[in-house]
């Protein structure tokens, strides 16, 4: 054999050498990126089952909201309804005690207000 078929051997050699090599480094890739891919679907999957679980707090929690806002709202009748047929009803109350009570009511409005966004 002269040099040049020997030559040309060698380079269909390598080059089949580095065909193997680059397919096998790209089914090792594909295998890891499969792999990350699977990681990354569970992740989302058990975040999709915390917002769910989430959301079904939060809708609970705004229907007994809404529910203790409406037996506050009965009781509230209830007690208007009993202080109409009381004399003390409509007995003066002292400007520190009426004030008293005001803030107090005011605030604890306040502290359970979810309207407003916390800062």
């Amino acid at each position: 054999m002269d040099k040049s078929k020997l030559s040309f051997m060698a380079l269909i050699v390598v080059s089949f050498m580095l065909i193997v090599y680059f397919g096998y480094n790209n089914y090792q890739e594909k295998k890891q990126l499969e792999h990350e891919r699977l990681e990354l679907t569970n992740k989302i999957e058990q975040l999709q089952q915390t917002i769910a679980r989430n959301n079904q707090i939060i809708a609970d929690n705004e229907q007994s909201k809404r529910q203790l806002e409406n037996e506050s709202t009965e009781r509230q009748e209830q007690i208007n309804e009993q202080l109409k047929n009381n004399d003390c009803a409509n007995q003066f109350v002292p400007n520190a005690v009426s004030n008293s009570l005001y803030n107090r009511a005011k605030n604890l409005r306040q502290s359970t207000d979810t309207s407003k966004s916390i800062k």
